[in-house]
């Protein structure tokens, strides 16, 4: 088998013989591999999140299935984006002033230990 990347943790399926089988599970994370979110057909922007218009419907994408059309998608895997995480936080700071809170805690700590002469 190709050098596949598990679809939720991106460990490599490399040591899996071919063909991924129903009960297949990655060997890092135990998820299940015979799963829509793993198919190249696999498309949540369109109806029933699959492109294979005679497929029956899967409800859950993330739980093995019978379905006939599997096809293992290799760009399955999307690693989490930490770029817009570092940006979201950094944002989350600025609107409740975390930088401004310690210097602001700080300045009043030294105001209190001044006016106690313990500085």
């Amino acid at each position: 088998m190709e050098a596949l990347p598990c679809w939720r943790c991106g460990a490599s399926l490399k040591d899996l013989s071919p063909p991924i089988e129903r009960r297949d599970e990655c060997p890092a994370c135990r998820a299940q591999l015979y799963v829509c979110r793993f198919c190249e057909f696999y498309d949540p922007k369109v109806a029933r999140q699959c492109r294979e218009p005679v497929a029956d419907e899967v409800k859950d994408k993330e739980r093995a299935n019978f379905c006939g059309y599997f096809k293992p998608n290799p760009n399955a895997y999307v690693p989490a984006d930490a770029a817009a995480a570092n940006k979201a936080k950094a944002e989350l700071d600025a609107l409740f002033g975390e930088g401004e809170a310690s210097s602001a805690s700080s300045n009043a700590r030294d105001r209190l230990e001044d006016l106690f002469g313990r500085k």
